[in-house]
């Protein structure tokens, strides 16, 4: 949240949300796993849910909504809002179906990510975009063995798959949304010259990434 204060200034101060949700997945998967109760369960899974649609409603591509929208940011939150309300009823009603319904959420961020990818000459760029694919791929490869497998590598003492899963689909969401987050701020302020960089060291790419700014901003834009 600190490195992404001046985008949260300039162009987007929504990212502030998302973080914050990202924290409360966090917390809500650590008392589902301590307690294994369904109200952890709940927690954990809804907040997956409104994270993402939080996700989709900051950083869509607007040639993306539904043209009842008209391109209106503003409407398509409100047709996220509606679709998390709707899902967030059915989670209750529904809770083993949970999962089934979160994964495939997953594919259309995947898609528009690397539909944006296509359209980007910079390959700091393109290079996290693909990281993100490839840790999404680790956590969906150990979501998928502890949940089909489990048996199998409880007979080889090793039960950490879904530990796994977390720490990988942690990586990606964040890179993802930093991916987001640049494409943006080059739409909404390609005068300002937006970079990716990384902290702490940013000769390589290693470390935290996060978007910045060449020009500085006479006047800040926020959305939000």
């Amino acid at each position: 949240m600190y490195l992404f204060r001046p985008y949260a200034r300039q162009v987007n101060a929504c990212i502030n949300i998302i973080w914050w949700m990202l924290a409360v997945v966090g917390i809500s998967s650590a008392y589902f796993h301590a307690t294994l109760s369904l109200v952890g369960q709940l927690l954990d899974e809804i907040a997956i849910l409104w994270v993402i649609l939080a996700a989709w409603g900051v950083w869509a591509p607007r040639r993306f909504f539904p043209r009842f929208c008209h391109e209106s940011r503003k409407s398509f939150m409100v047709v996220m809002l509606g679709v998390g309300a709707i899902t967030t009823i059915l989670a209750f009603l529904h809770p083993s179906m949970n999962h089934f319904l979160l994964m495939p959420m997953a594919i259309p961020s995947v898609v528009c990510m690397f539909s944006e990818l296509k359209r980007c000459n910079d390959w700091r760029v393109i290079r996290l975009g693909i990281a993100a694919f490839v840790w999404f791929s680790l956590a969906l490869t150990c979501w998928l063995n502890d949940r089909l497998f489990c048996h199998i590598w409880e007979s080889v003492s090793f039960p950490y798959l879904h530990s796994g899963w977390h720490i990988f689909v942690a990586i990606a969401s964040f890179e993802l949304c930093v991916v987001m987050a640049y494409f943006e701020a080059v739409t909404m302020a390609p005068e300002r010259a937006p970079t990716l960089k990384f902290w702490p060291y940013d000769r390589c790419d290693l470390g935290v990434p996060y978007v910045s700014f060449r020009v500085a901003a006479a006047k800040p834009i926020k959305e939000c």
